[in-house]
């Protein structure tokens, strides 16, 4: 069977961009192929944490995991620190990819900013961790967005570039697992911006933990225009928060754009935002309150994450020890 991997930092704040982004489509992958999800703590650290809120936070996402339908007998939930093959392989990839390679990453760029002097090197290095966090499981396929094929494409470049210097076939080059309905969702105070867990307003996004009050609220207060909403998809054009809002309903009724727009053809922002509202709030109470109550017993979640673990780690430690031969490491 094909095999995935896939994860989220444990920051905080998970939201609806999460949800509709990228664990709503994991939750189908779980059918087809063997799914292993991580929380990846050790790239939550490129930036400074706080220790008891990063170890709650790494809680709160394997409790969205399985709030929103992720089976952890079916798959293999963990935090990237519990295995210790991904630190160790980044270190073996890192020592044969090029300085070049990295330096063409944006993302890098993007959030070292003007004080790319002062970024650590955790920072500049996350896409070699991230090429072992896929290849330490000979994972087939990365379910990616927008802002990840990048690194996705620099994991198929060391994969192939450990195979021709050592002349085996040892890593598959990982394929980008594209989804037709993922839903790039963006913010509710700038329909050009993505939702972000970073972004300081809580206005801005609808977080998985919100209550339905919270929920309708943030809908009715989001930005919009001062415009009727449009009679074709081609009225969206320009209209950066009506396709947002739009699109997002889209989603969470699994209809088509095009469906929506028919729907709500010359309606009133307040008409939509109300059936938007109570759209949002049937799809995610459910989620929030089953999040709740695993939140509410951190053992339970802390054995779903020594029991992933264990089978992650079995399955990485067994191809590192492969790596190691391949490399020419004296395992006495």
């Amino acid at each position: 069977m094909n095999r995935i991997f896939s994860g989220i930092q444990p920051t905080g704040n998970l939201h609806l961009g999460n949800y509709l982004g990228a664990i709503r489509n994991w939750v189908k992958l779980q059918r087809d192929f063997e799914c292993i999800f991580c929380i990846v703590d050790l790239h939550a650290i490129t930036v400074p944490q706080e220790p008891a809120a990063l170890r709650k936070a790494t809680r709160e996402v394997t409790a969205a995991y399985i709030a929103c339908g992720i089976d952890p007998d079916a798959c293999t939930i963990f935090n990237q620190s519990t295995v210790r093959a991904h630190a160790e392989l980044a270190w073996t990839l890192g020592c044969l990819t090029p300085l070049g390679w990295l330096n063409r990453m944006t993302q890098f760029k993007e959030k070292a900013g003007k004080q790319r002097d002062e970024a650590g090197l955790g920072l500049y290095a996350y896409p070699v961790l991230m090429a072992a966090d896929i290849l330490a499981y000979k994972a087939t396929h990365v379910p990616v967005g927008e802002d990840q094929k990048q690194h996705l494409e620099l994991a198929r470049d060391i994969a192939g570039a450990f195979n021709r210097r050592y002349g085996v076939e040892f890593f598959p080059l990982p394929e980008p697992q594209i989804f037709g309905t993922a839903t790039r969702v963006m913010s509710l105070r700038d329909g050009t911006r993505k939702m972000s867990k970073s972004e300081p307003s809580e206005q801005s996004r609808i977080n998985l933990t919100d209550d339905a009050d919270a929920i309708a609220q943030k809908i009715r207060r989001a930005k919009t225009d001062p415009h009727s909403l449009p009679d074709s998809v081609k009225g969206l054009e320009g209209r950066a928060e009506a396709e947002n809002l739009m699109g997002i309903y889209a989603a969470l009724t699994d209809k088509s754009i095009e469906a929506v727009v028919a729907e709500f053809a010359g309606a009133q922002f307040s008409t939509f935002k109300g059936a938007l509202a109570d759209v949002a709030v049937a799809v995610l109470s459910p989620i929030t309150a089953e999040m709740n109550r695993l939140m509410a017993d951190p053992g339970a979640i802390d054995a779903v994450l020594r029991r992933g673990a264990e089978r992650a780690g079995a399955m990485a430690d067994g191809y590192l020890r492969e790596i190691y031969e391949i490399v020419g490491f004296l395992r006495p």
